[in-house]
């Protein structure tokens, strides 16, 4: 059974920064493609990240190019978001999700989801 755990999440103020995490199992961690995405209250869930299955390649939404940073390490089985500069537009519930590419991943297609991690950005 695949699980996917998000960690890290919490409250912080307007230009701080946090780190979360997803922790994987159940699957072949280094041949998925993983992705970041976000829910805020009210809204549909919305793309964030994606990275490859070797972290070679990267992809970001608009919203957070330059600011948050995607990562994995395989021999941890744990992928991760570096927030930087965080807003109160960021908001939202974070869920990890696993999939075949990250251009899979980003579409949304067949992806493994975790059960997400709160972010509160205060102003």
């Amino acid at each position: 059974q695949v699980q996917l755990v998000e960690s890290g999440g919490g409250l912080v103020q307007a230009g701080g920064s946090l780190r979360l995490s997803c922790a994987a199992s159940g699957l072949a961690f280094s041949s998925y493609a993983m992705g970041w995405f976000r829910q805020a209250l009210g809204k549909e869930r919305e793309f964030v990240a994606a990275v490859s299955w070797s972290g070679g390649t990267t992809d970001y939404a608009d919203s957070t190019k330059g600011r948050f940073t995607m990562s994995r390490d395989n021999a941890k089985n744990t992928a991760y978001l570096q927030m930087n500069s965080l807003k109160p537009e960021d908001t939202a519930i974070y869920y990890c999700a696993a999939g075949q590419s990250a251009l899979l991943v980003r579409r949304g297609v067949n992806n493994y989801w975790g059960q997400g991690t709160p972010v509160t950005v205060s102003s």
